[in-house]
């Protein structure tokens, strides 16, 4: 979702509605004063920061406005914003207070769902009059999958599903059109696509397919798997279930967790291929031995 806002000067004072939108705005080098935040866990410190970039966050003094699903309005407004953020979906979307928003400042939409992090980093770039920031980042992420594609030399026709692994319930998939199915893609793996039938989404979304438990065993064929926003025990977990030790990935010993969050941005993406570049240990040998 887009929508046409003036921006009448290149923002100085930008609050985030949006957990999720922060971390792209501060890899351009915006000035974020203020941000939404998630409830502290395994993606978010204690100030509701996503880990992969809560020290920026932190280095640049960004305020921690409230907690997702607690909107304060007062709170915005006593920042003195000049340009505010609001995703068009998910958990931290604020759709529904544009009106209030765009009385304090010029409000921008964007939808992180159905775009990558390089489309969506322009669009912030334009918004925000960080362009360049944006080129740049796109080609310094582009020059080291180029790299590590050459260095890691999987197998043509290897395939390699995604997965964010919720033992006994709902699971989202990555689509092999998505964000992260494209960063795999391009150090060569082919992604595998979850079957339409098995995708219990309740909203058109080109990122993730949500698959039941009982479903998995169907959807996650590729001869690699991969743990979002996963460790060590997540994998040991994933592969001791019983429902899915039949899957080629599990057999051949090619599970791997990946720390990164369920949204990419240029810090998860840069996470992701630090992994590839100092800690993957090559198919079939898997972390867990």
């Amino acid at each position: 979702m887009q929508n046409t806002v003036r921006i009448p000067a290149k923002p100085e004072r930008i609050v985030s509605t949006s957990v999720g939108l922060t971390g792209s705005l501060l890899a351009l080098d915006a000035p974020v004063i203020a941000s939404a935040t998630a409830p502290e866990g395994p993606d978010a410190d204690r100030d509701g920061f996503f880990k992969h970039w809560a020290d920026v966050a932190s280095a640049r003094k960004v305020d921690s406005l409230y907690e997702v699903g607690k909107f304060d309005l007062e709170e915005i407004t006593e920042q003195k914003p000049d340009l505010i953020i609001v995703a068009a979906t998910g958990a931290d979307s604020e759709l529904g207070k544009i009106g209030a928003l765009r009385k304090i400042a010029p409000t921008i939409v964007l939808d992180y769902a159905d775009k990558d992090w390089n489309e969506l980093s322009k669009l912030l770039g334009e918004a925000t009059g960080t362009e360049d920031k944006a080129q740049q980042n796109t080609a310094a992420v582009a020059e080291r999958i180029s790299t590590l594609r050459a260095k890691l030399s999987i197998p043509s026709g290897t395939t390699a599903s995604l997965i964010s692994y919720a033992a006994r319930g709902t699971s989202p998939i990555a689509k092999a059109a998505g964000p992260y199915a494209q960063l795999l893609s391009g150090l060569g793996f082919t992604m595998v696509s979850t079957p339409k039938q098995f995708d219990t989404s309740t909203q058109p979304r080109e990122d993730f397919s949500f698959v039941s438990y009982q479903d998995l065993p169907a959807a996650l064929t590729g001869d690699a798997t991969f743990l979002l926003a996963a460790n060590k025990k997540t994998a040991m977990e994933f592969t001791a279930d019983e429902s899915l030790a039949q899957l080629p990935s599990v057999q051949s010993g090619s599970v791997f967790p990946l720390s990164a969050p369920h949204l990419l941005d240029y810090y998860a993406a840069q996470e992701i291929l630090d992994y590839f570049e100092h800690d993957f240990p090559g198919l079939s040998s898997s972390e867990l031995e």
